[in-house]
């Protein structure tokens, strides 16, 4: 069976839960090897205008499934990674393979280009939390719980993009807090520095994420996509003339599509204008 519950709904936004609330959603090589799979299918599909992740359950995700066995794997995913996942031999390659198949995963969801929400329902956690940085907007309900625990075992708590995200999205010194105690925190103080949107009840979670979905989904898809690309871009740009720059190409790029000039005619009439198929 799937551990991936896909749904497709008609408004273009796609709800993909982790279907595993016997194992509070972890992740095994399986369910990430899946999830690589569904990131590519709907990568850029016209028809997928966002996409929210959640749990089935109690929980979100309590990260790598620590019980899982590398003769569990049987996927037969045809990217580099899994293959050299299947074919390790060594204790070390088979972490290797099994750490850079989780990580370039959240890396796609990073770079997918519809905007990705994240509905917290619950524990996110070591590798659920990264999932969670990985999206471009998160809402959390009020059980909802966080926290880069890889510390608490003896290793790095800088893993699976956590380093890069988290000081980009609640400051550096907070981050080196939250990272260096390992300690979980709860959905009131994720919302008050900044790393969730809204906490909201537990029965209006899915609906409030799918709702914002639906609102970016209203509008132009190469203008989500070159919004959201050139967002992150310019988190990362060296100096303001990079980023004006980048924004420059984007606006030009975006204006051969014929839908500013018709906004504007819109405009000029008295109309609101709509995004509609060109």
């Amino acid at each position: 069976m799937s551990a991936l519950t896909i749904d497709h709904r008609s408004s273009g936004v796609v709800v993909l839960t982790i279907d595993r609330p016997h194992r509070r959603n972890a992740l095994d090589n399986q369910t990430v090897a899946e999830l690589h799979r569904v990131l590519d299918e709907i990568n850029g599909k016209p028809e997928v205008r966002a996409l929210v992740i959640t749990g089935a359950g109690a929980g979100f995700s309590s990260g790598a499934d620590l019980k899982s066995k590398p003769e569990d794997f049987t996927a037969t995913d045809a990217s580099p990674t899994a293959a050299l996942l299947g074919a390790a031999q060594s204790p070390v390659a088979q972490i290797y393979a099994s750490q850079e198949l989780m990580a370039s995963a959240f890396e796609k969801i990073h770079r997918l280009r519809q905007p990705v929400i994240a509905a917290v329902n619950g524990a996110a956690v070591g590798g659920g939390f990264a999932l969670a940085l990985a999206c471009d907007i998160r809402y959390a309900s009020r059980s909802a719980r966080f926290g880069a625990v890889f510390i608490r075992h003896g290793i790095s708590a800088c893993d699976m993009g956590t380093s890069y995200h988290l000081p980009r999205l609640v400051g550096a010194s907070r981050s080196a807090e939250l990272l260096l105690t390992g300690r979980v925190f709860d959905a009131d103080e994720a919302e008050r520095i900044g790393l969730v949107l809204e906490v909201v009840d537990e029965g209006e979670l899915l609906d409030r994420a799918i709702a914002k979905a639906e609102e970016i989904a209203a509008h132009s898809p190469l203008a989500v996509w070159m919004t959201k690309e050139t967002m992150w871009q310019t988190v990362d740009a060296p100096s303001l003339r990079h980023a004006l720059d980048i924004e420059n190409r984007t606006q030009v790029m975006c204006s051969a599509t014929g839908e500013l000039a018709e906004s504007f005619g819109a405009f000029r009439d008295g109309d609101e204008f709509r995004w509609r198929p060109l």
